[in-house]
């Protein structure tokens, strides 16, 4: 489908304007021409027959957006793509780089459009392979952007199928990756230093202070104006002298005076500082600079933002006389304007919080700057952090005219670096146990193995035996057929042995005098209503409770003896006459029968207590 009306760029443009507004996707910077076409085949795709059409659908459906975006932003990368031009990034670009630095400078990679990673990660290993696995880890930092997230989502994982590495030479996938099944995995360790995130060059900050920027067949999809805006963006990223590495398909840097090219065939090329070239026509021959208008009170306005500078600053003459202090070096330092003119070896200064003098000397004889890390500075409180920058001041035909000391106060990146530290060490920690469970979760896997085997050969005895249970199972319904029939007569025996219950219930309830059952240990069985009339001891506190442990007003002692005789002789049955208290405390006379408790085959198996109340004669 395609529409070449007038009217159809407008309704076009309320398509990227609605991304924007809804998404923000800002897709107004790129080639009208690839990116209509790309709608386009997405809009066939879903069967849209205008823009409008297909920006309702974009309305009624979120996960449209996604399969737009993946037509729009196609990920064609590559592990080492395009070797000729690799090659000449490991062994000229890069060893150029670190030439220029110290051996313990961080480095600082940008990968702008990763894709899928497979750029970052070639970073990595050129990196790597440069300066050594562990200083690698130690010094570089690689930031790889794009705005696509799925495709960040999958960079992140760092898993590749062997098609994806097909650009990796074989001892550089078996140096850097590690088999997972049937995708290889990153290093882990090396993995760290590369940090993913989202990152649109036409409308979000650059990362700064960049060695190596990494930007290959991207800006091709932008029109001019918009690979304007982004090389002013990547000139601003860039440290000095930083360099910059694009894909064959940009030509558009051949004439630029913002960047200088090293191998134009290879597309390397270098910052140039303080250009003369507007940042908003990067593209175009920059005119010579004009001279400066002259400004009134400029000498004036000089020294009041020397004095109001945020960093300590003093200047030395060329004689070691001190020329200049400001306003942190005098608050710092206990300095004033009455130290202008002494020597600066004859201030405090001089050599607290650090000997100054045999850098300044040093300054002085090579005509070069210096810098003194990690200078410690107590006055009166916490401790503060400076790093000390020594510079020469050179006037016309680089002839000395003095000295500049100035005090960068780190403290926050000292504690910065002591978080960090820890942060590490904690890190470090978390590895170790992460490692230890990974060991013993590989134990636990060879013995899950080893108990899936063992399972299988429980299944096949299962099988076996589940054929022993379906016959036993018939045996069983059989059975529980009997057991139904036994249950129903269980059933009539249970409603028999509640009446009973009921019935000797009744019996006990209906007789007068006390009557209390004892089993063949003495422990009451049974004790009714007329006993608990009698002693004040309710039924439920003195059944299953020794007799002789009772506390009635009964003499048990003198019953003990008749009881034993019951339990022991079946025929016997004893009349006894006793004093007692009764349950209100009153003296009465109680006559009490004893006698077996005689089982169906006439063996004794317990006692009945027969108790009453002997009424005096009136």
């Amino acid at each position: 489908m395609t529409d070449d009306r007038p009217e159809a760029d407008d309704e076009f443009e309320s398509v990227l304007a609605y991304l924007k507004e809804s998404r923000g996707f800002d897709f107004t910077g790129y080639k009208r021409t690839s990116l209509m076409r790309r709608v386009q085949r997405r809009m066939n795709q879903v069967g849209a027959e205008s823009y409008g059409d297909y920006i309702d659908q974009l309305q009624v459906n979120a996960d449209e957006f996604v399969a737009l975006f993946n037509t729009i932003l196609i990920n064609v990368t590559g592990f080492f793509r395009d070797p000729d031009a690799w090659d000449h990034l490991r062994n000229e670009v890069i060893p150029a780089l670190l030439a220029e630095r110290s051996p313990e400078e961080p480095i600082r990679v940008w990968s702008a459009g990763c894709a899928a990673g497979q750029e970052a990660y070639s970073l990595a290993m050129a990196f790597a392979d440069a300066i050594g696995v562990e200083a690698f880890r130690q010094r570089v930092k690689i930031y790889a952007t794009d705005v696509d997230e799925e495709a960040l989502t999958q960079a992140r994982h760092a898993a590749y199928t062997p098609a994806e590495l097909e650009g990796v030479p074989e001892a550089k996938l078996e140096e850097y990756f590690e088999q997972q099944g049937s995708r290889y995995s990153f290093r882990k360790d090396l993995r760290r230093s590369v940090i993913f995130g989202r990152n649109d060059l036409v409308q979000d900050a650059p990362i700064s202070r960049i060695d190596l920027l990494v930007c290959r067949n991207t800006l091709m999809y932008f029109n001019a104006d918009t690979q304007t805006k982004i090389l002013e963006r990547f000139h601003f990223a860039l440290a000095p002298r930083g360099m910059m590495f694009l894909g064959k398909a940009e030509m558009l840097l051949s004439h630029t005076r913002i960047f200088e090219p090293l191998d134009l065939k290879r597309r390397v090329f270098r910052k140039v500082a303080n250009s003369p070239v507007a940042y908003n026509h990067f593209l175009a021959q920059g005119y010579p600079p004009r001279k400066p208008a002259d400004v009134s009170g400029l000498e004036q306005m000089r020294e009041q933002a020397f004095s109001a500078s945020p960093v300590a600053q003093i200047v030395v003459t060329g004689d070691e006389v001190t020329a200049l202090i400001n306003q942190q070096a005098e608050i710092a330092f206990g300095l004033s304007e009455r130290d202008i003119g002494r020597k600066l070896w004859d201030l405090d200064v001089s050599y607290r919080p650090v000997a100054l003098r045999p850098y300044v000397e040093q300054a002085r004889l090579e005509r070069r700057s210096l810098r003194i890390k990690d200078v410690e500075w107590r006055r009166g409180g916490d401790p503060v952090w400076y790093e000390v920058h020594i510079n020469p001041l050179l006037g016309k035909e680089k002839s000395l005219i003095g000295v500049s000391v100035v005090f960068h106060d780190v403290s926050w990146a000292r504690l910065l670096l002591t978080e960090l530290e820890h942060a590490n060490r904690q890190l470090e920690s978390a590895y170790e146990e992460l490692q230890s469970t990974n060991e013993e979760l590989e134990t636990t896997n060879e013995e899950l193995q080893s108990t899936v085997e063992e399972l299988e050969t429980t299944n096949e005895e299962l099988q076996s035996t589940n054929e022993e249970l379906e016959t036993m199972n018939e045996e069983l319904h059989s059975t529980n057929d009997e057991l139904q029939t036994i249950n129903d007569t269980l059933r009539d025996r249970s409603l028999e042995l509640d009446q009973l219950n009921d019935f000797l219930e009744s019996v006990l309830t209906s007789i007068q005098a006390g009557l209390v059952v004892i089993d063949s240990e003495m422990r009451v069985k049974a004790w009714n209503r007329g006993a608990e009339e009698l002693w004040g001891v309710r039924r439920e506190e003195a059944e299953g409770t020794h007799l002789l442990n009772l506390d009635i007003g009964l003499p048990l002692t003198e019953l003990r003896p008749v009881v034993r005789d019951a339990l022991a002789d079946a025929g016997s049955e004893t009349e006894l006459t006793l004093d007692a208290i009764n349950r209100r405390g009153r003296a009465v006379v109680v006559r009490l029968l004893c006698a077996a408790l005689r089982s169906a085959s006439g063996e004794s198996v317990g006692a009945l207590l027969m108790m009453e109340e002997v009424k005096p004669a009136s």
